[in-house]
């Protein structure tokens, strides 16, 4: 991340919500416990979340694949110790990505 301040996980994720939530149908997290919780929504289709300070957002498979190889994201398992297929984490390290992975994200959830 570069940059003179470090934002913290929770304040770059909050940055994010405000850009994203002035698009029309997008919806801001509801703070509610469990899965989704802290998720950012597009006409009730969840495509991007704060998980353990790290983005998680829902992309094609194939497009979640590409970016484990190439180093920019991990799988996610949601704790259910096995990868989500349509999920990928992009960590803090990547931040300045991240309101362009979470633009994907909603586009594929509506597309």
């Amino acid at each position: 991340m570069s940059g003179k301040t470090r934002m913290t996980p929770d304040e770059r994720f909050e940055r994010l919500v405000d850009e994203m939530s002035a698009q029309a149908d997008v919806s801001p997290p509801t703070g509610g416990r469990g899965f989704g919780g802290s998720a950012l929504t597009c006409r009730d289709n969840i495509f991007a979340m704060l998980v353990r300070g790290q983005l998680v957002v829902k992309l094609p498979k194939a497009r979640v694949d590409a970016l484990i190889a190439d180093g920019t994201g991990t799988p996610f398992d949601a704790n259910k110790g096995r990868p989500m297929k349509e999920w990928v984490v992009v960590p803090l390290e990547h931040s300045a990505s991240w309101p362009k992975y979470a633009e994907l994200a909603m586009q594929f959830v509506t597309g």
